[in-house]
């Protein structure tokens, strides 16, 4: 094995195993969150529990709602659950995604200290 190579080189799972790991770390969050949005749709909106699923989940996903809201409590309540559901979205796509983005740049690391270790950037000038 050479020096420069990293354990993903070993281990060709590895950067799987990474990412199904963080998401079941953050499979609570998930679960709670699309609760969370049922619940409102539930007992706001006086949606079925199908719809209310529905509704939450693809708001979690960034979709949109399905169905229309009639209520001003539902329209603040799920207004807050939208951007709730928005930050969410992006911490699970920033946690499925790190392992990945951290494989290529260590990548590109290893790719500029076979280069000469400068980074591709050249020497200062006197």
């Amino acid at each position: 094995m050479k020096p420069n190579e990293t354990h993903f080189h070993r281990r060709p799972w590895h950067l799987a195993r990474h990412m199904v790991s963080g998401v079941f770390a953050l499979l609570p969050l998930a679960v709670g969150t699309l609760g969370l949005g049922m619940a409102i749709y539930h007992w706001v909106e006086g949606l079925p529990w199908p719809d209310s699923f529905l509704n939450a989940a693809m708001l979690l996903g960034g979709m949109g709602p399905v169905d229309p809201l009639r209520t001003t409590a539902g329209k603040w309540l799920a207004g807050l659950y939208a951007l709730f559901a928005g930050v969410v979205f992006l911490v699970l796509a920033g946690v499925m995604l790190a392992p990945v983005i951290h494989h290529v740049l260590q990548r590109f690391h290893m790719e500029s200290q076979a280069d000469g270790g400068a980074g591709g950037v050249p020497p200062a000038q006197g």
